[in-house]
């Protein structure tokens, strides 16, 4: 009996031993090389399949605001323009774009904070450090690096050879607060679209898939003075959607969204001197 209690406390400390063994690697699975986490662990994976983050009314509000406008774009041939007093028209474009946007940024805040949710579980966490924040920049460029050349492309078989020009900065304060709406747009619309959109379509459809690509139909059908580029906007859209999805994380998108509208905009008016 004494033998075989040995063997019992033996067989006891081993299979301890090899738990211990699996919870230290399963901890240094959670941190980086650097020691620090890259991205927020409080914050759940984005566009989980959970509870949707706010009710049908709520998303329907959202989904008519961008029906209204790319109406009124259609007609206007540019951007949503509230005819602003003392602005001419693109000036008063750029800061129709920025406070709606920025409204519907509020709008969803806070129904988040009335239902005890934040925006980090639209965005999934903020960078650590300064390796994580470098790592998202180069995934952003690599990103514009693939999907310019593509969408280009697919414009151009569809016969678009280039979106409307009237809407790009041509005074050095027009530049000033486009480069103001382009980081609006980097910002609020992959919040809205890819954050807030997507999460609602994913949970409901309880698919992936259909929630990258509703999102990205909202977000072509959004932009109704662009025309027939409308179709490239909507595929340029589920490219974002499954660039979010497979980062976990909206960082890298609103950076990629950013650099593309700030730098188009700034290029054309620099070059057109």
């Amino acid at each position: 009996m004494t033998i075989l209690n040995l063997l019992h406390s033996n067989l006891r400390l081993k299979f301890a031993g090899r738990e211990i063994q699996h919870s230290m690697s399963a901890i240094s699975q959670i941190f980086s090389a650097d020691g620090a986490a890259k991205i927020s662990q409080s914050a759940p994976p984005i566009n989980s399949v959970a509870a949707p983050v706010a009710p049908w009314w709520h998303m329907a509000v959202i989904l008519l605001v961008f029906a209204a406008d790319s109406i009124a774009s259609y007609y206007q041939h540019g951007l949503p323009n509230a005819h602003i007093p003392g602005l001419n028209a693109r000036l008063s474009s750029y800061v129709t774009v920025v406070v709606e946007e920025w409204l519907l940024v509020l709008f969803i805040w806070l129904w988040l904070k009335r239902s005890g949710q934040t925006m980090a579980s639209l965005t999934s966490g903020r960078w650590r450090s300064a390796r994580a924040f470098f790592r998202d920049v180069g995934l952003a460029l690599g990103f514009l690096v693939v999907g310019i050349p593509l969408t280009s492309g697919l414009a151009w078989l569809i016969g678009v050879r280039s979106g409307p020009t009237d809407i790009l900065p041509r005074t050095a304060l027009e530049a000033v607060v486009w480069a103001l709406c382009a980081v609006t747009a980097g910002f609020c619309e992959e919040l809205i679209f890819r954050g807030y959109l997507m999460g609602q379509f994913t949970t409901r459809t309880k698919s992936r898939v259909l929630g990258i690509g509703l999102q990205g139909l909202v977000f072509g059908l959004a932009h109704g003075y662009q025309g027939r580029q409308m179709l490239v906007i909507f595929i340029y859209g589920c490219m974002f959607g499954a660039f979010v999805t497979w980062r976990k994380s909206l960082l890298p998108a609103m950076i990629a969204h950013g650099v593309q509208d700030t730098v188009g905009g700034l290029a054309n008016f620099f070059l057109a001197r």
